[in-house]
């Protein structure tokens, strides 16, 4: 099958979070698969010169939006087996910054002009194309304009789409005047059962009404969206879609994550005893004392989503016992501030990075014991299945990709890989992490926990298969249609 991925980001290039590690590996596993992946993103200022001097030029011209005319270029770039083609607009991309700007109009053109882009120059690049599959609000529009406006042109006409949500909190809500003015859609498709969403328009919902498959990162994930709390306003309308609806867990890269082989760790390590002098590296490098006590690690974006009111509402509490919390990572600024005061009175204890270092982190997974995330929702997560590949056992809240993927370890069967807690309280998590802790001071069965993170295959191979048979299903779909 040919299979076209849209994304507003992906790692070699540029990336903000998961997003990008999942556009730059699936693909490499769906290729390995049989398929023919070709990748469109936009060309940002960000990406590093070594890539764009690289690119070569493939199309030069012109696309309507509303009542401009504007610049569309193609460059193109052959890396490990993937054709990846960057959409170049100067004014649209030519910026220091891929996400974040506040202006309402700014952001809804900028990634309404990539998806019209990407649909414009598909026939212009590539020869055939099966199935278009888009990723998150910034390319939800292209299963919109393909119903909209391309579905009847003979390039697209058996073309499918299907559209993954990595992330359903955040879904490209724009003033409903933008409809016409920019989006170039009539009043049609400013109703319920298109666009409108409580007198905006909303651009995630457009896919989830146009896309042929809706899938999202995890099994549980898929479930939970369906109901009020998780749901973000668009439950009723996943409910009505649940036939279309898959959930496919995510994975990682397991060569570039692998601490026999990772550059960015002091000891390359294969067996967990390695762990050891990782341990001491860290506590160098963030300012502990080098003792050999139970560390308990998080790399995350300070935000609500990610359980911040629970670590503040008890890590005073924690820090009683004979333990070290590293944490990396950046965010609101009342977390920052709250973390900050509790690390200037724990200083032994208590390592605050307030940064982002990917080197640190993953001296991170290698260095600590327990790697917490306690999320408030967690579509997939990728941390708790690089924790398995280091070698360091994940505390998690049962909720999405988290539930799916860590375990509770059972000390009466020896079966499990980790240790999680069902409700959203900041006690629960606590002695969730003492009952880790108290397992931690067993080696023997501190051991078999480690073990039972390893053995499970948490790279793209199985998920890549998932969707191969999605797409299949899509295929073979509109055969039946034809037929």
């Amino acid at each position: 099958m040919n299979i076209v991925f849209v994304a507003s980001e992906s790692t070699p290039f540029v990336k903000t979070g998961g997003l990008a590690d999942v556009i730059g590996s699936l693909p490499q596993a769906l290729r390995k698969e049989g398929n023919v992946i070709d990748v469109f993103l936009p060309k940002y200022k960000a990406i590093p010169e070594e890539y764009k001097q690289r690119m070569e030029s493939v199309y030069r011209g012109e696309i309507s939006l509303g009542w401009r005319k504007q610049y569309c270029g193609v460059d193109t770039l052959h890396l490990d087996g993937i054709n990846y083609y960057f959409i170049d607009n100067e004014y649209y991309f030519g910026r220091d910054n891929i996400y974040g700007y506040s202006d309402d109009l700014d952001e809804a053109e900028r990634f309404t002009f990539f998806s019209k882009a990407v649909l414009e120059m598909i026939p212009k690049v590539i020869e055939k194309v099966d199935i278009i599959h888009v990723h998150d609000w910034q390319t939800a529009m292209v299963p919109v304009y393909m119903e909209a406006q391309y579905k009847k042109e003979a390039f697209y006409e058996n073309v499918k789409t299907m559209f993954t949500i990595h992330n359903l909190k955040y879904q490209g809500i724009f003033s409903s005047h933008l409809l016409g003015d920019v989006v170039e859609l009539g009043p049609e498709y400013f109703h319920p059962e298109a666009l409108e969403f409580h007198g905006c328009i909303n651009f995630m919902k457009g896919a989830l009404v146009y896309a042929d498959i809706i899938t999202t990162v995890s099994d549980a994930y898929a479930k939970e969206i369906q109901y009020p709390f998780f749901g973000e306003g668009l439950d009723g309308l996943l409910r009505k879609r649940h036939n279309d609806l898959y959930g496919v867990i995510n994975g990682i890269d397991t060569v570039s994550y692998d601490p026999a082989s990772d550059v960015s760790l002091i000891e390359q390590y294969r067996d967990w005893s390695g762990k050891y002098v990782n341990k001491k590296v860290l506590q160098q490098l963030v300012g502990l004392p080098e003792r050999q006590v139970p560390m308990v690690a998080m790399i995350t974006r300070l935000v609500e989503q990610k359980g911040l009111d629970l670590v503040v509402r008890v890590l005073d509490e924690l820090l009683q016992d004979d333990i070290q919390v590293v944490i990396l990572g950046t965010g609101e600024p009342k977390y920052e501030q709250l973390l900050s005061e509790i690390a200037s009175r724990y200083s032994e204890k208590f390592s605050l990075q307030l940064k982002f270092d990917e080197a640190m982190s993953r001296q991170i997974y290698a260095g600590a014991d327990l790697f917490l995330m306690p999320s408030l929702f967690e579509p997939c997560g990728l941390s708790q299945l690089i924790s398995f590949r280091y070698q360091t056992v994940p505390i998690v809240r049962e909720t999405g990709g988290l539930k799916d993927t860590v375990q509770p370890f059972n000390e009466y069967t020896g079966e499990g890989n980790g240790f999680s807690f069902m409700n959203y309280n900041a006690h629960d998590m606590l002695h969730t992490i003492r009952r880790a802790i108290s397992f931690y001071q067993d080696p023997q069965q501190w051991e078999k926990i480690v073990r039972n993170g390893t053995v499970h295959d948490f790279s793209w191979k199985q998920s890549a298969k998932k969707y191969r048979t999605l797409y299949h299903q899509l295929c073979l779909r509109e055969e039946a249609v034809t037929t």
